[in-house]
């Protein structure tokens, strides 16, 4: 299997006033090619901050974060937006839609970043609505779909670049629970029709039950990583 996610003796430290906080402790693994992986901790456990490192939002105090063998921890801004934009798709707790758009325009809207012709933005668009069970929708604003609907239209949006990579943070967190099990099941069954790998942020350990491998983390460290697939 390919590895798409290099991570080696991550450390992020913080000063807080005299003391210095260990968010991440020296993290070590490897994600590999179409892998949904949950990390899953309590807060303050170091999960936010590792997702954004791994999507080159922070930089490491000291380590190394290889994405499809490049060095994210060496580029600088301009390389890192660059990068993201071409690799990249992001899945937020709090939906992140225009509401001024509609749906598809709200899919549409990261292709027009890369210049990409409002036609073939608007056909992509839709394509991607049909693959999350949205496409009756796509001419509604935010504010006339519902909190799941909503985030199936953050999913579509995430897909319609193309990324490799997906990250999730907390994707659920603001769905009640029987919406939160269907962007679940979707975004599961998204990684093995598109071949995407997924990595997702959650406090809720049942969520990380639908992932392959979940990470546990614990004030920075990776305490284990829980191998799905074995179990079913």
């Amino acid at each position: 299997m390919k590895k798409v996610i290099e991570v080696r003796n991550l450390y992020k430290l913080y000063r807080v006033g005299d003391e210095v906080v260990r968010a991440l402790d020296g993290v070590d693994f490897d994600i590999y090619e179409g892998e949904f992986c949950a990390i899953v901790g309590t807060s303050g456990s170091g999960k936010s901050t590792l997702l954004n490192m791994l999507a080159g939002l922070e930089k490491p105090t000291k380590g190394e974060i290889l994405i499809t063998g490049q060095h994210i921890e060496k580029m600088n801004e301009e390389q890192l937006v660059k990068f993201r934009r071409e690799n990249v798709g992001f899945i937020f707790q709090s939906f992140h839609l225009m509401g001024t758009m509609n749906a598809q325009e709200n899919v549409a809207l990261p292709l027009s970043f890369q210049g990409i012709p409002r036609n073939i933005r608007m056909k992509k668009a839709e394509e991607m609505l049909e693959l999350v069970n949205l496409k009756q929708h796509k001419n509604h604003l935010p504010n006339q779909m519902s909190g799941g609907q909503q985030q199936r239209v953050g999913v579509a949006r995430a897909l319609v670049v193309d990324p490799g990579i997906i990250f999730a943070d907390e994707p659920t967190g603001n769905l009640d629970s029987h919406t939160s099990e269907d962007v679940m099941r979707l975004m599961q069954r998204v990684v093995k029709e598109q071949k995407k790998t997924l990595v997702m942020v959650t406090h809720d350990n049942h969520l990380a039950s639908y992932a392959d491998r979940v990470f546990h983390i614990m004030d920075g460290k990776i305490l284990k990583i829980e191998d799905r697939r074995e179990n079913e």
